[in-house]
């Protein structure tokens, strides 16, 4: 029988055909391959029911046809997407593009892409779950409605190329409110004191004539003064003494969030390169044995773990470190994240026989710290628990008590494959009742802190807090949210842009139930009761719909238009009504306050407009007099003849963009400057057209002991080195 097999990516298409015979046939559908259409809303509305419009896209009917004339050489078809509800819906319009009857086309799934799980799914296929497929439509449906609505309202309010829905919406304010702490916080002064003795021992200032002493309490400089001038001249010695033994579990296997915060605190990738790298290693990487899915499948919100796989693992644990690391029972792990599909399994390595050591040789650089980080995690679950020894002693005097605190660990557990983040301080021998030194009394001014704006991995962590979202759309809304340029990410922290609040601030005042997280995190909930046929998704789409389109009907008069900057003392020469100046997408413009009824408008710089200024110099293109032009660079010569002639150059000593190198063009000894293109900033030879020396970083006067040419410095990975800028060479040095 020859078998069609139908999956969504081409990398995992390559690694399930090479577990199959030569007459079966594996395709990728490469995603989603129809939709609703991008130019209509895509949704009948008839007798309270929503009837979605959909239709293959023009980039996707090659691979359509291409799936179509394939089901005709096949004898059976079957659906191996992704087990979420997006994937059985790719599954379902796949099957229904093909003429089958999606409740009778076998469908597979598999938690992970291995020969043995890959022919076990294909001995015992189910029907495509149409539970699954609704709720998927049902998300679909929801934010269409919410942003083919919204969208324009705010653009024609606001400012254009504004988007809203239901999800980014949500997580934009959560964004806007801390900033909001942020501008409101007020620091507050206070002290700290500390205490160094003899033996090295610091400790903190606990106790000042009979009152407690806590963080914050030592409010200026005066009482932190009269303090260490009283301990100054007490003797101290040390008072209580304890040490406790305490037992620190392992953290539990990686879901979709956890992994996507610890890659960011550990490698420092972002969730979208982290959930890319994943991706790779779930569809397949090469191995001892040859191709083979490296890890489990990486979207889920489950702890749980295959019993056979668990069992697996005790028994290398016990071959590889011995009884002693190994936890008594196996340990079992729940999510606490709502809506979890407990049915589906943890992120782990596929098969334990590929260690880190041995992928090393088949992974890339990036690849391989995810999956070591990804096989590490899951080996800590099922070993021993670390012991962790905390000491603490007081140190009093007559006035005065601090505290030292010291950590060793007794016995490493799970620490033996899962770094201590901790190191350990040890205390010295401490007896109570023994003299001690007091060497020196330190004082500090300190501030309190704001709250600190939300990295990618700490806005994950809140998104799955809250329950809005899921596994699959934390990356992608953080995506949207900087591609919108409603935030920026600098230095690992997200900034909410001036453009963000007073989106947020509207969708408040008019649309509350958008971003608000309880609301977004009940529908979520709700989308789940369709999944699991608790809620007709029918039903789910109508209770949103009324109540939401009369809002957006009220909003287009009630919402204040924010685009308006100030009213003009100017009358419209066109229908004589008040000009307002108002914002746009290229800045300020003035418009009659009329509009839509009338649309006279004009720019700012209309009556500023002058004619380029002309020069004595001659295009060395077309010979035609340069002008000087401005551009948003600043000012260049370019061609009177554009744009039949596009020649362009920058200005003798003009602007600081067009800043000279010392270092003659090592191609004809001309002038190098810095220009700038759409791209950012190179170097280029001021001979240009006639010379086309070209680089990406400031040549310097060292020159490559390979080629002659000069060499940049830049940094690379964090390391100073010197980069030859000859494109045919590109020698490099350390710095």
């Amino acid at each position: 029988m020859k078998r069609l097999i139908i999956v969504e990516s081409p990398s995992k298409a390559k690694t399930i055909k090479s577990f199959l015979g030569a007459k079966d046939i594996v395709v990728a559908s490469k995603g989603h391959i129809r939709d609703l259409p991008k130019k209509t809303m895509g949704i009948t509305i008839k007798d309270g029911a929503f009837e979605p419009q959909y239709e293959v896209s023009a980039d996707r009917k090659k691979q359509v046809d291409e799936m179509k004339s394939l089901a005709k050489q096949a004898d059976q078809i079957y659906v191996a997407t992704d087990e979420d509800r997006e994937g059985e819906a790719i599954g379902y319009h796949a099957a229904a593009l093909l003429g089958c009857d999606p409740a009778k086309t076998p469908r597979i799934v598999f938690h992970e892409v291995t020969k043995s799980a890959i022919l076990a799914s294909l001995e015992n296929p189910r029907t495509i779950d149409m539970r699954k497929v609704n709720a998927q439509q049902a998300r679909r449906l929801l934010d269409r409605i919410v942003g083919y609505n919204l969208s324009p309202l705010l653009s024609q309010k606001i400012q254009r190329g504004l988007s809203a829905g239901r999800v980014q919406s949500a997580a934009l304010k959560i964004v806007v409110d801390r900033e909001r702490e942020i501008k409101a916080f007020k620091p507050e002064e206070f002290w700290s004191v500390g205490g160094f003795f003899e033996d090295g021992v610091e400790a903190e200032l606990v106790g000042f004539q009979g009152e407690k002493i806590e963080k914050q309490s030592v409010k200026n400089e005066a009482q932190a003064q009269k303090i260490k001038t009283t301990l100054e001249k007490e003797s101290f010695i040390v008072g209580d003494v304890e040490k406790k033994e305490r037992k620190i579990a392992p953290p539990p296997p990686f879901m979709t969030s956890s992994l996507q915060q610890t890659a960011s605190s550990k490698l420092g990738f972002n969730p979208k390169k982290t959930m890319s790298l994943a991706q790779k290693l779930y569809e397949g990487a090469q191995t001892d044995d040859g191709v083979s899915g490296a890890i489990t499948y990486m979207r889920t919100d489950s702890l749980n773990i295959a019993p056979e796989a668990n069992e697996a693992l005790r028994a290398a644990i016990k071959a590889d470190y011995g009884e002693k690391y190994l936890t008594p029972k196996t340990r079992f792990y729940k999510s606490k994240s709502k809506g979890a599909q407990e049915a589906h399994e943890a992120i782990r390595p596929t098969n334990l026989a590929f260690s880190p050591s041995v992928a090393a040789k088949y992974l890339s650089k990036d690849e391989l710290r995810l999956y070591t980080l990804i096989y590490n995690r899951f080996v800590a679950t099922q070993m021993s628990e670390a012991i962790v020894e905390n000491a603490s002693a007081t140190i009093v005097s007559e006035s005065g008590a601090f505290r030292a605190s010291g950590r060793r660990v007794v016995f490493d557990g799970f620490y033996k494959v899962l770094s201590d983040d901790e190191k350990d301080k040890t205390l010295p021998k401490l007896k109570s009742g023994d003299a001690i030194k007091l060497e020196k009394i330190e004082i500090k001014q300190r501030f309190t802190e704001p709250p600190s704006r939300y990295s990618e991995a700490g806005l994950v962590k809140v998104l799955e807090q809250k329950g809005i979202g899921r596994p699959s759309t934390y990356a992608p809304t953080i995506s949207l949210l900087e591609d919108r340029k409603y935030i920026t990410i600098e230095k690992k922290q997200i900034f909410a842009s001036e453009i963000a609040f007073s989106v947020t601030e509207t969708l408040e005042k008019h649309f509350a139930e958008i971003v608000d997280s309880e609301f977004t995190a009940k529908m979520e909930e709700e989308l789940d009761e369709v999944a699991e046929a608790h809620k007709d998704w029918q039903a789910l789409l109508a209770e949103f719909y009324e109540p939401f389109m009369s809002k957006v009907k009220s909003g287009k008069t009630a919402i204040e238009s924010k685009k308006i900057v100030e009213a003009l003392d100017e009358t419209c020469p066109m229908c004589g009504a008040q000009l307002v100046k108002r914002k746009g997408r290229f800045g300020e413009f003035i418009s009659c306050g009329s509009y839509p009824k009338c649309k006279y408008s004009k720019s700012l710089n209309d009556d500023e407009k002058k004619p380029p200024q002309e020069t004595d110099q001659k295009c060395e293109k077309c010979g035609a007099p340069m002008v000087i032009r401005n551009g948003r660079n600043g000012a260049f010569m370019a061609c009177s003849a554009y744009p039949k002639c596009k020649n362009t150059r920058p200005i003798e000593g003009g602007d600081k963009q067009q800043e000279t190198i010392a270092v003659p063009c090592p191609k004809c000894g001309g002038v190098i400057r810095k220009r700038m293109s759409k791209r950012g900033a190179f170097y280029g030879c001021s001979n240009y057209p006639k010379c086309d020396f070209i680089a990406k970083y400031a040549p310097t006067e060292r020159k490559c002991d390979e080629c002659g040419y000069p060499m940049a410095k830049r940094e690379l990975r964090g390391k100073a080195i010197f980069e030859c800028v000859n494109s045919a060479c590109k020698h490099r040095t350390d710095a």
